[in-house]
């Protein structure tokens, strides 16, 4: 436990200090390199250069630790743990002046994801949950709402490139029949923090990599949400599809999805 506890709390810091450091880039986003990886997929020197901070943070603090992280390549370990990295979660927002964005850091073990840590440094809110300790927003609590009904607020949906369309549009049609609004703002990490402290009432995204879910889905999963289950060894191979929601929609919520995925 204390091991676990050393990583929780490094996990914070961590990304206190890379929000900070992806602030100063957002700052003067005029002089910020962007390239393209594919379509709607950008990265930027921020992202590159935050990752790499991360990296040797946590490379310094836990050096048999295993990384995988979004920008570079993976790095392997012998402790059993490894951290799981997205230095800048919504990349098109950042580089567009957006401030829906955050720093991710998960870290799994024996293949379930045991920290997770969203942090928001625009709103300074970082978002984080340890395996059995409950979730929190900043030092306050945070619970997923109870509300029974789709109708009562909003789902959030993600997509990307790594999918077919017809899936989400079949999903946003399914949304508008059930009464609820269907909800997207960019960023996957973000958005699960967001069904974790109540504000939305679940999220749907048919395929998202490990780096951009697995700490959201725990602190969902610590807040009493209800989530679909992963294994975080094969998410990170694979990567996989996310479905979380309060306990009162859950059922909905993972109907909708199966209907519109044809699954």
């Amino acid at each position: 436990m204390t091991d676990l506890a050393d990583r929780y709390t490094a996990a914070r810091d961590i990304a206190s200090n890379a929000g900070a450091m992806a602030m100063s880039y957002f700052s003067k986003l005029d002089q910020l390199i962007v390239d393209v990886k594919g379509h709607q997929d950008f990265v930027s020197e921020a992202d590159r250069n935050v990752e790499l901070a991360v990296r040797a943070a946590l490379a310094k603090a836990f050096p048999e630790d295993g990384i995988v992280g979004e920008e570079g390549a993976p790095t392997s370990g012998s402790s059993g743990y490894t951290w799981v990295i997205d230095p800048i979660d919504g990349t098109t927002n950042f580089v567009n002046g957006i401030p829906q964005w955050c720093v991710i850091i998960a870290c799994v073990h024996n293949g379930q994801t045991v920290i997770g840590v969203v942090h928001d440094p625009v709103h300074d809110e970082m978002h984080h949950a340890v395996a059995g300790g409950g979730a929190f927003c900043n030092d306050r609590p945070i619970r997923c709402s109870a509300k029974p009904s789709l109708r009562e607020g909003s789902l959030g949906i993600g997509f990307s490139g790594r999918t077919h369309i017809e899936g989400v549009k079949r999903l946003v049609d399914l949304c508008c029949d059930a009464g609820t609004v269907f909800w997207r703002n960019g960023s996957g990490g973000l958005s699960l923090a967001y069904v974790a402290s109540g504000r939305i009432l679940g999220y749907v995204e048919e395929h998202m990599n490990a780096w951009d879910f697995l700490a959201g889905h725990l602190i969902v999963a610590e807040a009493g949400g209800r989530v679909e289950p992963v294994d975080a060894d094969m998410a990170i191979a694979e990567g996989g599809r996310v479905i979380v929601a309060g306990p009162g929609v859950f059922d909905a919520v993972i109907g909708l999805a199966k209907a519109a995925y044809n699954v």
